[in-house]
């Protein structure tokens, strides 16, 4: 059994950005959101005891095609954009570009990309494929709680927290205490926030709510989500008195429940993508996960912290070095 870490790079190196002091340069910031990214990555590894290291990069999502409105908020703010916060952004994107070329050309890592799919379907996929491993998914995405189980757990390199299903845990292994109650801060049911988000949609990918106005814990008249989802495998009263409801939207269009909670399931729940496209981004990941060899990849990084900077990293080569030239060495399961 090995253990892989599964780094959501553009939401691990962005995260970062917006972490970053509002009275940097853009220079330092930049500085700062690669060294982010790359001390999540060296932390997790160090305490995961790790065996390889996965980059998951964005291509075009299919979801797009699926549903129009998808991420078409985002399009929009960008283009709201000052021109100086526009310049920025556009540094952002070469510094980032930078890193992804290094890690394809000069690292051992594996660095996954689809065409067709995000990140979050690269990873969800290659856990899939390698059932029998553990996995540590590096990434802030809240998106990615449905998958902890046994086997999987995510790491927050913003707030260094460990996920599991024990609840979260700092770099120490110590309980992280809930700021509300002082106790152990637990791991949401990744079932039910699972649930809930289908029902509720996701306004930061602009996926509308199955059931607008729809309460999590339901009255003597009204069913909540927490009733439906108690029922959802027995498909009694309850669920069906949630599902077979109809509202209208503000366009006069008319939705049954059932339908919308359907159509953000396959949106949102990232082990429901159609099975031609599973079938489309496996193949492509199988091309992909070949064993590396490069050669000097310590040196190489070093003159890489050389350009940005990255003096702290620098000081510490040796240990970064020890998982950028780590290879794969195992074979698809699936």
């Amino acid at each position: 059994m090995k253990t892989y870490l599964l780094v959501d790079s553009l939401n691990t190196f962005f995260r970062a950005r917006h972490a970053a002091h509002r009275g940097m340069d853009t220079w330092t910031k930049l500085g700062f959101a690669i060294h982010v990214t790359m001390s999540a990555i060296n932390k997790a590894w160090r305490i995961s005891g790790a065996d390889h290291v996965v980059f998951a990069f964005e291509g075009r999502s299919w979801r797009k095609d699926f549903y129009t409105p998808y991420k078409a908020n985002r399009k929009a703010a960008r283009q709201a954009l000052n021109e100086t916060d526009k310049e920025e952004d556009e540094l952002f994107y070469e510094a980032y570009d930078e890193l992804t070329k290094f890690l394809t050309a000069n690292a051992n890592c594996s660095t996954l990309q689809c065409d067709i799919a995000e990140a979050d379907d690269i990873i969800a996929r290659f856990i899939h494929m390698h059932p029998n491993d553990k996995h540590v998914i590096v990434s802030s995405d809240s998106d990615f709680v449905q998958l902890v189980n046994t086997h999987v757990k995510q790491y927050n390199g913003i707030t260094n927290h460990m996920i599991t299903l024990d609840g979260y845990f700092d770099d120490y292994g110590k309980p992280v205490k809930d700021k509300k109650t002082g106790e152990h801060k637990q791991t949401p049911a990744p079932e039910y926030q699972l649930f809930k988000k289908c029902m509720r949609g996701d306004p930061t990918d602009n996926i509308f709510s199955a059931f607008p106005g729809v309460r999590e814990k339901g009255t003597q008249k009204k069913v909540g989500l927490i009733e439906a989802f108690e029922d959802r495998n027995s498909k009694g009263f309850n669920w069906n008195n949630m599902m077979l409801q109809r509202w209208t939207d503000h366009n006069g269009e008319e939705h049954r429940v059932l339908d919308d909670y359907n159509r953000n399931v396959t949106l949102v729940d990232l082990t429901a993508q159609p099975e031609e496209l599973k079938t489309y981004i496996d193949s492509t990941m199988k091309e992909q996960m070949v064993t590396k060899n490069n050669s000097m990849v310590g040196a190489k990084f070093l003159k890489f912290c050389g350009k940005y900077e990255l003096k702290r990293i620098a000081e510490e080569a040796t240990k970064y070095a020890e998982w950028l030239q780590r290879g794969y060495v195992n074979e698809f399961t699936g």
